[in-house]
């Protein structure tokens, strides 16, 4: 294929993206829009967050392309431990947009912070894998059709640090990251003969989520990190962004971590 025959802009695509309401999806919603992609914005129970985040963008898009009109965006509210409601999204963004989705963020996740296995209730565990890996394996299920018959797509998953045995969590939070970085491993060998590909973000330490407690609220917590600092939303949106960008990378887990061990 001549390199003017590669395909990677993401302008008038549809971007569906889990846990849009919290700071990392909210980053991601913003880098694509301002690369000119429509959004299916999908949260849980922070309506009126994901509308402010709409208002924004739209603001911000308006200022940049003062002569353009906006992409389109729509909000759709799933739980995402609930099979059902999870793969009705791809069909609701479907119909709303009188489109497929080309691109998924698979952002939403939980984490109830257990350090120790004898503490942690099987309920729990169970929901933990629920959202973080059962809905990100039906959304990608959910989507990969059209993505296949167009052969394009981008599939990115947001995992974290403590997938390869580290962090500040416990092992049900670890075993549901760690099964969505090997999840994405084995698509990407299967679907990259369509032109789709398949990767992660693996953060630690991201700032404004909520996920973390604030760095001068956990003495030494900032000072732990080389670079010392928290890390922020929109560093994870700059690596998802070249994931959508880059048709050339699949099959790669990216450690967004500050320089923390994770070996």
């Amino acid at each position: 294929m001549a390199s003017s025959d590669i395909d990677n802009s993401i302008a008038g695509r549809l971007a569906l993206i889990t846990g849009a309401s919290g700071g990392i999806g909210g980053a991601c919603a913003r880098s694509l829009f301002l690369g000119h992609t429509h959004l299916a914005l999908s949260y849980n129970s922070n309506h009126e967050s994901v509308l402010k985040l709409g208002e924004s963008l739209i603001d911000a898009y308006k200022t940049s392309n003062p002569s353009c009109s906006p992409p389109k965006i729509t909000y759709h509210r799933a739980d995402l431990s609930n099979v059902e409601e999870t793969l009705k999204l791809s069909e609701d963004a479907k119909a709303e947009h009188s489109k497929p989705v080309d691109i998924l963020i698979a952002n939403a996740g939980f984490g109830k912070r257990i350090t120790d296995i004898e503490d942690i209730p099987l309920d729990v565990f169970e929901h933990t894998l629920n959202v973080n890996l059962r809905a990100p394996f039906l959304l990608a299920k959910s989507v990969v059709g059209h993505m296949k018959q167009q052969r394009w797509g981008r599939i990115v998953f947001i995992s974290s640090i403590s997938g390869y045995g580290v962090g500040l969590n416990g092992c049900h939070y670890a075993a549901s990251k760690g099964g969505l970085t090997s999840m994405m491993k084995n698509l990407s060998t299967r679907l990259a003969e369509f032109n789709i590909t398949v990767n992660d973000v693996s953060p630690a330490m991201i700032g404004d989520t909520g996920l973390i407690p604030s760095g001068n609220s956990v003495p030494g917590l900032v000072e732990s990190i080389p670079l010392g600092r928290l890390g922020a939303p929109q560093e994870v949106a700059n690596v998802v962004t070249m994931f959508c960008t880059t048709g050339y990378m699949t099959g790669q887990s990216v450690v967004l971590a500050g320089g923390l061990n994770h070996k």
